[in-house]
């Protein structure tokens, strides 16, 4: 094995510092075109249209699904089919995203007059506001020059990468302006583990229903009367669901608060009080027709393990546990 042939991992971290630190200094340099590029995309009722050759190429086409996946309607246009053809794609109304690294690739300074004929705005994501598609461009978002990682000089590595963060900055800052939620992500995302995970509903996660494995007993019941009818129930869940005298939840009383209870009034007949005294009132609660995903979020905040599942009434329906949600994954907040 020559010198040449061994693995060079100081390159590997020269490299990852170099694009690391190249694309944390942006955070302190984007303004004004940033913002009017994010607004122009935000107002635009036509698409998004996405172009660049090469690795811009590449990024391009990433960014476009980006897009795409959080509200933004987006389409790739490759700029080479653009001249053969594929330009009749772009509306008026339209914005196009064009990048390039030197803002002087033939193939996206040949399209910039067409694009603009079309009636197309025009926003250039570039390391070079000077460059033909900077000066030409509605909106500029330059990131600057670059030194690339690559030892030669020559493979786009860190100009790439900026375009990327850049890109996905411009898509998240557009998705929040639409206010987009985890519930419009997940119907975008129908399809595998992660479609299956965000679009799960309460009702068809919870292992414990009402009549079947889980208690639901009068809140009027002593503590003794509510533990008797909560045994009814076969392989119960650790928790009791208690109402009130119209059937609405009023209470929850787990088996972690059974044990306190016992323990704390221990030598006494906590059995004939009233189980209303040692229950948790006025619970967490979420609807069947909630994603699981949001359930998890509840429990994750409050620390809890059980959390009852109630119907347009707040009548109990079941409960879900934690366990019932073992591979979801949580949301970010807990919508109202």
């Amino acid at each position: 094995m020559t010198k040449a042939q061994r693995v060079n991992l100081d390159l590997a971290k020269r490299t990852l510092a170099a694009e690391g630190n190249t694309i944390a200094a942006l955070a302190g340099r984007i303004g004004d075109e940033f913002a009017e590029a994010a607004r122009v995309i935000y107002d635009c009722r036509g698409q998004i249209v996405l172009t660049g050759i090469g690795k811009a190429g590449i990024i391009a086409q990433k960014l476009s699904a980006t897009m795409a996946s959080t509200g933004t309607h987006s389409i790739f246009l490759h700029p080479v089919e653009a001249l053969h053809g594929d330009l009749g794609r772009v509306r008026r109304g339209d914005v196009v995203v064009a990048l390039s690294h030197s803002g002087a690739s033939e193939e996206i300074v040949r399209l910039l007059d067409h694009v603009k004929g079309r009636g197309a705005k025009l926003i250039a994501l570039t390391g070079d506001a000077a460059s033909p598609l900077g000066r030409y461009a509605d909106i500029t978002v330059c990131y600057g020059p670059v030194d690339e990682a690559c030892p030669l000089g020559l493979a786009p590595t860190v100009s790439t990468s900026c375009m990327l963060a850049v890109g996905d900055a411009l898509a998240l800052t557009v998705m929040q302006m639409r206010e987009f939620t985890p519930e419009d992500y997940a119907a975008f995302h129908p399809g595998g583990s992660l479609g299956r995970t965000l679009l799960l509903k309460v009702a068809d996660a919870m292992t414990f229903r009402q009549g079947e494995r889980l208690g639901v007993v009068a809140d009027a019941l002593t503590l003794g009367e509510a533990l008797a009818e909560a045994e009814k129930v076969d392989r119960r869940s650790g928790a009791m669901l208690l109402i009130d005298d119209r059937g609405r939840l009023s209470g929850i009383l787990t088996d972690a608060d059974l044990r306190r209870v016992l323990l704390k009034h221990r030598g006494q007949d906590v059995l004939a009080k009233p189980v209303r005294d040692f229950m948790t009132h006025n619970p967490k609660r979420i609807a069947g027709d909630a994603l699981a995903s949001k359930a998890l979020a509840i429990m994750n905040q409050y620390r809890i393990d059980e959390l009852p599942v109630v119907d347009g009434d707040d009548r109990p329906v079941g409960i879900i546990d934690v366990q019932d949600l073992l591979g979801i994954k949580t949301l970010n907040h807990v919508p109202d």
